[in-house]
């Protein structure tokens, strides 16, 4: 198959055709419009599937009042994929003070209204009601954050599993490349999909967990849901069962069936990493919005470059640690370089790297001797009160990224617009990255992580 940079996924009928294909092996339903760029999660997932050999399509946006668009593509020959897109969709329609928004950067045009309220169960509901017994696969941080009995902002309950309610067969919690890969890999060599109930990262439903014996078994939903200490407790163990070194299966009953959180997968290699952003992205919406304007989101990290995940801040607001894990999985030098120089092959590129960073720009590279053997420590936070010295920061790698980036022809600018973590510059070698910073690489203002302190 063309890995070509100027191909897109199918998204109709005649698209397959174009591939000879009469037949898909996943289908992807998203939230988003679709943008073949890595910031966008069903791209990037789109992708790693093709290159697994997977035929596989998107239905981006479809309609949820009626059956035309989820059945665009066919009955898949392994499971459906749904993912209610970047932003969870309740917060993609709705303000913290509940208003109702106008626009959604994530649809063409900036059009609001191209998906329901709790897409990922509206959209799995559509697709069993019209499929039947077809495998359904949840991913993403709508369907991630909600992976156990869960306060529910918007209505002010306590909602069940949205495994439980939207009547998928299993979600993958977290990033999914490692579960994605083993899943296609394991259907592909024969196994059932209802059969695989041991893949790290994924959380299942089951009648016993006898084939659990090492799990921690939670509170019970019906318990959670009316009682405030219970809630609290389970809520503790999820956030303290986050680690891939040292997880435990969780299980949490729901009526007389067990919603089992297996281990979290495993975090990705230097070269996995690299690997994983040098897929053929055409770094573009799909032309089909060319005619409403695009989709404004893509205009914010077109020109961006992500150099790592995960982050070990521990901030109470923020949910980084229950979706990336705490333990930074980074990109090397190289990788880097090389993307920068992708970009500017591109013919919108006007020379502005708009951005070289991660959840907390200058987490880049940090590394701890005992992360891969023991885990992130559960009786100490990395930085809290302050740095522990096991703690390597990762200061000189990243200047050595934007010198070496600033030298490539065609680049004037590059900046950093992911936020920076200031207590991280109260050691020595943060003094050169501080001084770097502010003199070539801040596009307006600075942006700082966290943003709340108390």
């Amino acid at each position: 198959m063309d890995l070509s940079r100027d191909h897109f996924l199918p998204i109709s009928r005649s698209d397959m055709q174009k591939r000879g294909w009469d037949e898909l092996d996943v289908v992807l339903i998203s939230g988003d419009a679709y943008v073949d760029h890595p910031s966008f999660g069903a791209g990037i997932i789109g992708r790693i599937m093709e290159a697994q050999g997977c035929r596989v399509g998107i239905i981006a946006q479809p309609d949820w009042r009626s059956r035309k668009d989820f059945t665009r593509l066919g009955k898949p020959r392994l499971f459906f994929g749904v993912t209610g897109g970047n932003i969870d969709s309740m917060l993609n329609h709705y303000t913290a003070g509940k208003r109702l928004r106008h626009n959604d950067a994530y649809s063409p045009g900036n059009r609001h209204g191209l998906r329901p309220n709790r897409a990922v169960i509206v959209y799995t509901n559509r697709l069993r009601e019209i499929f039947g017994d077809v495998p359904i696969l949840l991913g993403g941080i709508e369907a991630s954050l909600r992976r156990i009995a869960h306060y529910d902002y918007w209505d002010e309950v306590v909602r069940r599993s949205i495994l439980m309610d939207s009547r998928a067969d299993m979600i993958i919690y977290g990033m999914g490349e490692n579960q994605v890969i083993e899943l296609i890999n394991r259907l592909n060599d024969g196994e059932e999909f209802h059969h695989i109930r041991d893949i790290r990262g994924t959380v299942i439903i089951a009648s016993s967990i006898d084939d659990f014996p090492d799990c921690i078994v939670l509170p019970s939903f019906e318990t959670v849901k009316q009682n405030k200490n219970a809630f609290n407790v389970a809520s503790k163990i999820l956030l303290s069962e986050i680690d891939p070194m040292t997880a435990r299966p969780l299980a949490q009953m729901h009526g007389n069936r067990y919603v089992v959180q297996l281990p979290p997968a495993r975090p990705l290699s230097i070269s996995e990493m690299d690997q994983l952003y040098e897929l053929p992205f055409t770094r573009r919406w799909h032309p089909v919005y060319d005619h409403a304007g695009g989709v404004p989101a893509l205009e914010t990290v077109r020109f961006s470059i992500t150099s790592h995940r995960g982050c070990y801040g521990d901030c109470s607001f923020c949910s980084l640690a229950l979706h990336m894990g705490k333990q930074v999985q980074s990109r090397s030098i190289n990788s880097i370089l090389k993307e920068v120089q992708e970009l500017t092959k591109l013919r919108e590129f006007k020379g502005i790297i708009s951005d070289i960073g991660g959840p907390t720009s200058n987490m880049y590279m940090s590394r701890c001797s005992r992360w891969k053997k023991y885990g992130v420590c559960k009786d100490r936070n990395c930085i809290i009160p302050e740095k522990c010295p096991n703690l390597k920061l990762g200061y000189p790698e990243i200047l050595k990224v934007w010198d070496d980036a600033l030298k490539i022809p065609g680049v004037k600018k590059v900046f950093v617009s992911t936020g920076v973590r200031y207590d991280l510059l109260a050691v020595p070698e943060g003094d050169a990255y501080l001084e770097a910073l502010c003199l070539n690489h801040v596009s307006g203002q600075l942006k700082i992580a966290p943003e709340h302190v108390d």
